[in-house]
């Protein structure tokens, strides 16, 4: 059974990099909406709570029902994530005097406590957040403080619980990599055993076990996410993907011809269309980026689908959606980021199923 940490999301503009900082841990993650935890997921090792825009007094904050996971495995709280495990259980957490931005040194720190194995004194770190904590909770411990934020990390002395003010995630907490492999490995029980690398051999077994014999369709945009699904497909189920390239006239110059060229290369089935002319016109006047991107995906499902419907027999969509598309498709606020015209599901009359590779790798992993 495959380990994983779960990244309960408030928000934070930092959160996919957390799942990257436990990547590189060789230890899978996956991001999930502050209020979607997986209950009864035996494969979950540990969870991590995210930073956030809010207070944890505002009316529009997230919060979560920590019985769901504290007491069962280790958690480990980021800013808003510590504030908030401060606030539940009875701490307090105030307006500081003004908003602390930038670097830190711990100046106290418990090298007895796990989760600051391996530190240096004076280790710096980053701090980013209007509010601080003032008080923790009974049964708490203070493990660590900077010059102007007393409870900068705390734990609980009865649960594995952890809780950190500063961004462990981000480059300037020099140890930050340090204080999460802590938490990951040493305090959750990771075998660090997930890697880009074994993905390949993986999914390519899931890809034979899922699709049989059936035959598949892929749009290629010519990038690298489509490109690389269509390598793995090909090495799953050969002659029986069939993949559609739409030039929609926005390429470099000779892109379309040389691109077709190098997929020739690679063995892959690849049917070329132009149709430049028509997204030209679709998009003659428009402005917004927002509203180009609709325009865009809508005229790729159309110009793709009227192919797709010459290939008969087909009974799969594959797509190169990675992960960072369908989080910022649908952020938790309930807010786009920005829209992906390959997320969302497939239009019925297509009749196909949705096969992604790719939809939990963050891109430098493709």
């Amino acid at each position: 059974m495959q380990q994983k940490i779960i990244i309960l999301d408030f928000g934070s503009q930092t959160t996919q990099l957390i799942g990257r900082r436990v990547r590189e841990l060789d230890t899978f993650c996956e991001i999930m909406p502050y209020n979607k935890f997986p209950k009864d997921d035996p494969s979950v090792i540990g969870v991590i709570l995210s930073g956030s825009p809010y207070s944890v007094h505002d009316k529009e904050a997230f919060k979560v029902d920590l019985s769901q996971f504290v007491g069962r495995i280790p958690v480990l709280g980021i800013c808003y994530g510590a504030q908030f495990i401060s606030y539940a259980n009875g701490g307090k957490v105030e307006a500081a005097d003004s908003r602390e931005y930038g670097r830190a040194n711990l100046e106290h720190f418990d090298a007895e406590n796990p989760l600051f194995h391996g530190f240096v004194e004076n280790s710096q770190v980053w701090m980013s957040h209007g509010d601080t904590i003032t008080a923790i909770p009974e049964d708490y411990k203070c493990i660590a403080s900077t010059a102007n934020v007393k409870f900068a990390a705390y734990a609980s002395t009865k649960q594995p619980v952890w809780a950190v003010q500063f961004h462990p995630e981000v480059f300037h907490s020099l140890q930050g990599t340090q204080l999460l492999k802590n938490f990951v490995v040493d305090i959750c029980g990771s075998r660090q055993d997930w890697s880009a690398d074994s993905f390949v051999e993986t999914t390519v077994a899931e890809l034979k076990a899922q699709l049989g014999d059936d035959k598949v369709i892929l749009g290629l945009s010519g990038g690298v996410d489509s490109s690389v699904a269509a390598v793995l497909l090909n090495k799953a189920i050969g002659s029986n993907l069939t993949c559609i390239f739409v030039d929609h006239g926005m390429l470099r110059k000779n892109e379309f011809r040389d691109v077709m060229e190098d997929y020739k290369c690679l063995g892959l089935n690849v049917i070329g269309v132009d149709a430049s002319e028509k997204f030209f016109n679709d998009l003659a006047g428009v402005t917004d980026p927002e509203e180009k991107r609709k325009i865009i995906g809508r005229d790729f499902v159309e110009v793709f689908n009227a192919e797709a419907k010459k290939q008969t027999g087909a009974k799969w969509l594959a797509q190169g959606t990675i992960y960072p598309d369908r989080i910022e498709s649908l952020n938790i606020t309930g807010k786009v980021i920005k829209s992906h015209h390959n997320v969302g599901g497939l239009p019925k009359e297509m009749n196909l199923q949705l096969c992604e590779p790719l939809k939990w790798l963050f891109k430098d992993e493709v």
